[in-house]
């Protein structure tokens, strides 16, 4: 079975280790005295915050991520190594990616059974440098930060493409539910919908991918995505001076690395920055903007740009609403973009795609012409 089939929720097999049990993975796989231990949200892993030494010291003590990945997905170890390799690389070329703590034999994870869950099931297990910063999504984003965020998608994008490592060929996904050329397997999850009006949309988005995108993948130009620059996933710390001006500190979560293409990075941004946005239909044209000072797209690209953004959408939208009735006890935090996101899909799809498109190329006209928006 591909990596992408073994991604699509359909038996609880989310970790569920207790904070001792996490300290004591700590300890037994890198060789570190935890000092404390707290839980952070996850979607289908789990993460928690540690705080570590070689002596349980706490004066010397650093910051970690300790990540234990799904059951699923830990039966693909070359799909995490090269997820880990990816970020090494991209710390290395000044990206805030986060690096792993080498195991206590020296590699960047380790495979181990445990936790409270049902089964005997193993879980890959890594331990990754911690990054400062504020989720994009606790803030109110200014249209400078949105143009950076663009900016990092592509950039990111672009440096990926000097990335080479055996285990790369992993990121042929296929099937994989969320790579955004497959929005139509979505398809198979609608029922969790019942008769509404989101699944209305829903289906409406679908056969407009179909008849819009799927003809016209092979045109657009391939690359390594992150998959997943949502507004969680991305940290900004404030800048100095009177204006809320930003920097991102940190890009997290590689899980959903896949090979794509240059517009579904752009694509996958827009539709993130739109959810806690006071005007969620303003927010395309200053990411658009930020995404092609680095890589311009096609005319064909940005004719895809609605379709592809409406698609993320309804993938992130159908999912969270079917992981959350596989695992109710995380359904608040898989079903953060739902607050919001339903409201954009509809807004966006009454509205049409020319009218939203017109807005988004003409802001971005308006960098083009020498000055933010």
């Amino acid at each position: 079975m591909d990596a992408g089939a073994r991604r699509r929720p359909r038996a609880p097999s989310k970790p569920a280790f207790r904070e001792e049990e996490a300290a004591e993975l700590v300890a037994e796989v890198f060789g570190l005295e935890v000092v404390w231990v707290r839980p952070l949200p996850s979607y289908d892993d789990q993460n928690f915050h540690v705080r570590a030494s070689s002596g349980g010291d706490a004066e010397g003590a650093e910051e970690y991520v300790l990540k234990i990945t799904n059951a699923e997905d830990s039966e693909e170890p070359a799909l995490i190594e090269a997820q880990t390799r990816a970020m090494v690389f991209l710390s290395a070329r000044g990206f805030p990616a986060a690096t792993p703590r080498l195991t206590k034999d020296g590699g960047v994870m380790a495979l181990r059974a445990g936790g409270s869950g049902p089964g005997s099931k193993k879980y890959m297990v890594r331990l990754l440098t911690y990054l400062p910063g504020t989720p994009v999504a606790k803030i109110a984003a200014p249209t400078q930060l949105l143009y950076e965020i663009g900016k990092l998608a592509a950039s990111l994008d672009k440096a990926l493409t000097e990335f080479h490592h055996p285990s790369v060929k992993s990121l042929h996904r296929g099937q994989f539910i969320w790579n955004l050329a497959n929005v139509p397997l979505v398809e198979q999850y609608i029922d969790v919908l019942g008769q509404s009006e989101h699944r209305a949309v829903v289906e409406q988005v679908i056969r407009s991918f179909r008849e819009e995108v799927t003809p016209r993948l092979s045109s657009f130009r391939a690359c390594l995505n992150h998959g997943d620059l949502n507004d969680h996933n991305i940290l900004v710390l404030p800048g100095s001076g009177a204006a809320p001006q930003y920097r991102v500190s940190g890009v997290l979560d590689f899980s959903d690395m896949s090979y794509g293409c240059y517009v579904f990075e752009a694509a996958i941004a827009i539709a993130y920055m739109m959810v806690e946005s006071s005007e969620p239909l303003r927010v395309g044209g200053h990411v658009l903007a930020g995404f092609e000072s680095i890589v311009p797209l096609t005319a064909e690209e940005r004719a895809a740009l609605f379709p592809l953004v409406c698609g993320r959408f309804v993938q992130s939208l159908v999912m969270a609403a079917h992981t959350a009735r596989l695992y109710p006890e995380n359904a608040d935090y898989v079903m953060l973009t739902a607050r919001t996101g339903w409201k954009h899909l509809v807004d966006m799809a009454a509205l049409g795609q020319h009218a939203v498109e017109k807005g988004w190329f003409e802001t971005a006209a308006m960098y083009a012409r020498g000055g933010p928006a």
